[in-house]
């Protein structure tokens, strides 16, 4: 295991930095909240990343604090990842980046790789004060899920939800995007023909605002 670096500055955010500054290291952060994943799985929502790195990133998480692995139980046989706490704690500071950052997506770049699940995180923010429970997520590039006042465990997922979802939502990724920002509301994007909720149950009435 590499030592490890420090800024060496007595300072908040130098010291946060020596723990997540190194490249990857959030964005392992942002799989990890999606609950436990097998290396394989990491490797492959990461495209362009190295195995060495990325194994080299999971070794200086687990030393930090900020995930740990664990053996599946029979008959599996792969060991998983998946954050602690203190690695949860960073889900805020990954959804503040993520709306920094959205003016950026403005247009798709032809090198860009995109999963579907890595719109989860800025449409959880901007869904976060709308009520508890399971939303089933469709864009063009696939679906996903969310779960709305989560404390504990996963806050998204990929896929179509694992049980039957309290709601559904459709739009498509420049709207999921300007929610994520807080361009538009989802009341206004449903107004607009943008986006649709589906579903007879309370937090499917109150995401349409019925």
């Amino acid at each position: 295991m590499s030592p490890r670096r420090s800024y060496d500055q007595y300072c908040s955010t130098a010291r946060a930095l020596d723990a997540v500054g190194d490249r990857w290291t959030l964005l392992i952060v942002r799989e990890l909240l999606a609950g436990p994943r097998r290396y394989t799985d990491l490797h492959a929502d990461l495209p362009g990343v190295s195995t060495d790195v990325l194994a080299s990133r999971l070794k200086d998480m687990e030393r930090d604090g900020l995930t740990t692995r664990r053996r599946l139980p029979p008959p599996g046989v792969a060991y998983v990842y998946e954050l602690t706490v203190l690695g949860r704690q960073l889900l805020p500071v990954l959804q503040a980046l993520g709306t920094w950052g959205a003016p950026a997506l403005a247009e798709r770049r032809p090198t860009d790789a995109v999963r579907a699940h890595w719109f989860a995180l800025p449409l959880l923010r901007s869904l976060e004060n709308e009520g508890e429970g399971l939303v089933e997520v469709r864009l063009d590039e696939g679906k996903f899920h969310v779960w709305l006042g989560a404390e504990d465990g996963p806050v998204y997922g990929d896929g179509p939800a694992p049980e039957e979802p309290d709601a559904r939502l459709a739009l498509d990724a420049e709207t999921c995007t300007a929610l994520g920002r807080g361009a538009v509301t989802l009341r206004q994007a449903i107004r607009a023909g943008r986006a649709e909720v589906s579903g007879d149950g309370t937090l499917a009435k109150v995401l349409r605002g019925d």
